[in-house]
């Protein structure tokens, strides 16, 4: 429930793009850009794609010359809504994060919305003189996200792209704000970007209607299954029938993405554009075995010591282990904050700006922040706790190497973990590069993998892994040898062997 207007929202120029910035400094003459036609740069770019000329004016003073590879496939068949009303316009897109899939939707949406007369001048001539009174908010584009952080930025992008614009306006919708700043912030909206619950939940209450919409985009489908969102947005598919268009974004076409898009989606087109182990070839990724907590612990120290780290994530598995964490490297000397979904969300946005602006150096979080933080200068990411699931991985890795850049991504990971490592590996089809520091090598040894993400089976004899192997009985069931469960024999004498039935 976060009201975001142009004054008020730390913009990241290269959010939406990941594109390659124009050569002539572009900051100083923003308000000059806009009342120039563009250059010959952009015009055989993003003017090749027939957007409005305010968007083209917006494109060329944030910095942007070309369009990224999803935003000149996407772009084009999302204005064939305007052009084609009567033929499936519905999108589906794989794209990985860093991509510049932020503008792919928002350029179009934010396009069809200048074609039309704004709401709020229409209305503001017949109301000037009469008396305030209460009235149902019908916004005609909705982006829905599944996490707060990610609708904040989503919104500042909209807003970015708008500078050169006038009377559009676009409200932005998220758990921790009071309903009275969310009422004020929908008047008159024509861009709504939202978070499921919050979004249901006014509606819900009769403040907001969400018949008049044209066009639903649905960003990180897959992270909205992940967080139990499916039926909010077969809800919410209810309550915008009548809409022209649907566009949703995925980094794959999983099973559960398709059988989504079945439910939602009207024959949707699929535009790929790059497969999970195609993705982050600009990111360089590594794996540290561990011998357990304490281990994983020395070799993140030795990594944040490097000089080349400019800014960095540290993800870890739960809350607690993020606040412990943080408050640890705080002890030791290091720049660093956690953020994870307990935090309120004044704090939660306090730090998210202190990272944008460079005051913190180290951010551990969970996965709350793996989806919609854009910091184009954090160039390490390290994975201290592992991913529940194998896609999170990628999009933990996607926070580095933005717009371009190279970047890095550490793994650390104790034996234990082998199985989560294979998922991942098989995930991307390509393994993940083993490492050792000098003087912090891990005392046991792994087996290597047969294949990519294919480990041993639980009981196989690995090398000095130092665990019992049971032993099979013909009948299939597992028998663990007599002194599995023996007490210790600290007074030398014979453990007494277990009796088995």
């Amino acid at each position: 429930m976060m009201n975001v207007s142009p004054a008020g929202v730390d913009a990241v120029a290269s959010a939406p793009f990941s594109a390659v910035p124009v050569a002539q400094p572009a900051a100083p003459a923003v308000a000059q850009g806009c009342a120039q036609t563009a250059p010959a740069q952009t015009a055989q770019g993003f003017a090749a794609l027939h957007l409005h000329p305010s968007l083209l004016a917006a494109v060329e003073a944030l910095g942007f010359s070309q369009p990224t590879v999803v935003q000149q496939k996407t772009i084009p068949l999302a204005l064939t809504a305007e052009t084609e009303p009567g033929n499936a316009n519905d999108l589906m897109v794989s794209s990985q994060t860093g991509s510049g899939k932020t503008a792919a939707f928002l350029l179009p949406v934010l396009h069809s919305m200048l074609g039309r007369p704004p709401k709020a001048d229409s209305q503001a001539g017949s109301r000037r003189n009469q008396r305030p009174f209460r009235e149902v908010v019908a916004p005609t584009a909705l982006i829905v996200c599944p996490t707060r952080e990610l609708a904040q930025q989503v919104a500042a992008d909209a807003i970015d792209l708008l500078q050169c614009a006038r009377g559009i306006h676009v409200a932005c919708i998220v758990g921790g704000t009071p309903y009275a700043l969310q009422l004020r912030a929908l008047r008159n909206v024509d861009l709504l970007i939202a978070t499921p619950g919050r979004l249901l939940d006014l509606h819900r209450s009769g403040k907001l209607q969400l018949d008049a919409v044209q066009c639903l985009v649905v960003d990180e489908a897959d992270r909205m299954l992940d967080l139990g969102f499916c039926d909010d947005l077969a809800q919410i598919h209810e309550l915008t029938r009548t809409r022209r268009q649907t566009m949703m974004f995925s980094a794959t076409f999983a099973p559960r993405i398709e059988q989504l898009a079945a439910r939602v989606m009207r024959s949707p087109r699929r535009i790929a554009t790059a497969t999970p182990q195609e993705q982050h070839a600009n990111i360089q990724q590594c794996l540290y075995w561990a011998d357990d907590a304490q281990h994983k612990r020395k070799l993140l120290d030795h990594w944040l010591r490097d000089e080349s780290i400019d800014q960095a994530i540290v993800f870890a598995s739960t809350q607690i282990e993020c606040d412990e964490l943080a408050y640890a490297l705080q002890q030791d000397g290091f720049d660093a904050v956690a953020l994870h979904g307990a935090l309120g969300q004044g704090l939660r946005n306090r730090r998210m700006t202190a990272m944008r602006e460079g005051k913190v150096q180290i951010l551990v979080a969970t996965d709350v922040a793996a989806r919609g933080l854009d910091v184009p200068t954090v160039t390490h990411v390290f994975n201290f706790g592992l991913p529940m699931k194998a896609e999170d991985y990628v999009h933990r890795v996607g926070r580095t190497g933005r717009a371009g850049r190279d970047g890095l991504a550490v793994t650390f990971a104790e034996f234990r973990d082998r199985r989560k490592i294979g998922d991942i590996e098989a995930y991307r089809k390509q393994p993940l590069e083993a490492r050792t520091v000098p003087g912090l090598e891990p005392r046991q040894r792994v087996a290597p993998p047969r294949g990519p993400g294919r480990f041993p089976p639980r009981g196989a004899d690995v090398h000095n892994r130092g665990f019992a192997r049971p032993q099979e009985r013909s009948h299939g069931r597992t028998q663990m040898r007599r002194d599995d469960f023996a007490p210790a024999n600290r007074a030398g004498r014979k453990p007494q062997a277990i009796r088995h039935p």
